[in-house]
């Protein structure tokens, strides 16, 4: 293969790619986007090792048939409600990856780029840098999701300290591969740098993913995604392979403009998330007196009918989905509601919150799991002028993502975040676990409110069949 023609297919292979990226972005086209990007990055892997004449070392193939093993295995295995942890753990053996190239690059294993090995070298402690940052940091979050760490924000006396320090100590290792590295230097520096890079890397990954709170992560997520493409790209670069390097871009830059988004839609400041600055103590006097003005809105007069009949009566109905309902896996019992209410007459919709759940379209990945139409799925924006004129909200654990607080409650950790405007609603139904605040820590005022809530509190599999059967009762 020559040249000429490699760098042609590389450049309509990283086409695909981005187009692929680009179709998962839309609920109809979403299979089609992820098996356009999957068939291109195989193709690319095949180019590759045609281009290189390396096609025929065995053991590569040994290598490849653990690796189908393994993730055929997480894909039968994991369940939905696992999916962000899986999702974590991905983005850190993606960043492990670039790391080992990273590694064996400066080793002199293989090295591709020998024209420019000052250039290699610095590239390659990068790659290390920013592999092991990932991998750690995706462990960590993995950790926090999967319930095995707190997932309450950890600070330490002087936290930030260690932060900086990392950082100085990570400039030097880079610096050092520049002048007096591999290039110029003995194993000696290479191994000084190696320790430099792959300690101080460890430590400053677990410090700042330590940090973040729950409420924060899927932000958190969004950002490792885009780190391991990152990683991906300046390993690319260490060894000289256009392909990595476009591909690992294109995944670094989406996942960026996925992190930015999420930030928007949380009113949040990136560099306040990695320092632990968003979750704060919280103070309870702003609560308070937003739980006096959220009580102060009465609903109209609705005479003595009960919660049951209130719900038969409701023609137009809202759903809104949370972290809950991936805890309680209730997303089918959801669909069997909204058909029923459908069947009693309503127009039945579901409110998704950017940041519901714990990775970007989390919600969105369990309704349709359960065949929920992508029609009936709107996105804040979109329906958050609607919950005035709704009969109806069926709260499924959710928590932050409609709390009023966020609204007017100054000093909270979650003021300043676009909620949904669910206290707007006429009648509200909550099927929550318990009254507990949400990740973030804030009270939400809704329930205290004197009328217009209805709480149905315990497993949302139980409050939702119980639900079913009132309207089973009217047919």
């Amino acid at each position: 293969m020559t040249s000429t023609l490699y760098y042609i297919i590389c450049a309509v292979l990283s086409v695909t790619v981005l187009l692929g990226i680009s179709m998962m972005s839309k609920v109809k086209t979403a299979v089609w986007g992820n098996i356009i990007s999957a068939i291109s990055v195989f193709t690319g892997i095949v180019v590759t090792l045609l281009y290189n004449q390396i096609i025929s070392v065995g053991s590569i193939y040994v290598y490849m048939l653990i690796g189908i093993i393994i993730g055929s295995t997480f894909a039968v295995r994991v369940k939905m409600i696992q999916m962000p942890q899986l999702v974590a753990l991905l983005n850190g053996v993606g960043g492990l990856a670039s790391a080992l190239v990273g590694i064996l690059t400066l080793l002199g294993v293989g090295q591709l780029v020998s024209d420019f090995p000052v250039f290699s070298d610095v590239t390659a402690v990068l790659a290390i840098v920013v592999g092991i940052v990932t991998l750690v940091g995706s462990l960590v979050a993995a950790g926090k999701l999967h319930r095995l760490l707190s997932q309450r924000p950890v600070v330490w006396k002087n936290h930030s300290v260690v932060l900086n320090l990392s950082l100085v100590l990570l400039a030097v290792s880079v610096i050092y591969a520049a002048f007096v590295g591999n290039v110029f230097g003995s194993s000696t520096d290479v191994t000084i740098i190696l320790l430099i890079s792959i300690v101080v890397s460890a430590l400053f990954g677990f410090a700042f993913s330590i940090r973040v709170g729950g409420a924060d992560m899927p932000i958190t997520i969004s950002l490792l995604n885009s780190l391991s493409g990152v990683a991906g790209a300046i390993a690319g670069m260490a060894i000289g392979d256009i392909l990595l390097v476009s591909v690992g871009g294109i995944v670094g830059a989406s996942g960026l403009f996925l992190t930015q988004i999420m930030c928007r839609s949380m009113n949040r400041n990136l560099m306040d998330i990695l320092t632990g600055k968003t979750t704060i103590k919280k103070s309870s006097s702003p609560v308070e007196e937003i739980k006096e003005e959220v009580s102060e809105k009465q609903p109209e007069n609705r005479g003595n009918l009960s919660d049951g009949e209130i719900l038969k009566a409701a023609k137009s109905v809202i759903i809104v989905p949370g972290y809950g309902m991936a805890l309680a896996q209730a997303q089918h019992w959801v669909r069997q509601l909204a058909d029923k209410l459908a069947a009693n007459g309503a127009d039945v919709r579901y409110a998704i919150h950017p940041v519901a759940g714990r990775m970007p379209g989390h919600m969105n990945v369990l309704l349709a799991e359960a065949d929920v139409p992508y029609e009936q799925l709107y996105e804040m924006d979109a329906i958050n002028g609607d919950f005035k004129n709704t009969d109806a909200v069926i709260v499924i654990g959710a928590n932050d993502v409609l709390n009023p607080a966020a609204r007017d409650a100054v000093g909270t950790p979650i003021y300043g975040m676009p909620v949904l405007n669910v206290d707007e609603a006429k009648e509200i139904f909550i099927c929550n676990f318990d009254l507990n605040p949400g990740y973030a820590g804030v009270e939400n005022p809704l329930y205290t409110k004197k009328s217009g809530v209805h709480l149905m509190l315990g497993d949302a599999k139980d409050s939702l069949s119980k639900m079913i059967d009132w309207l089973n009762d009217c047919d």
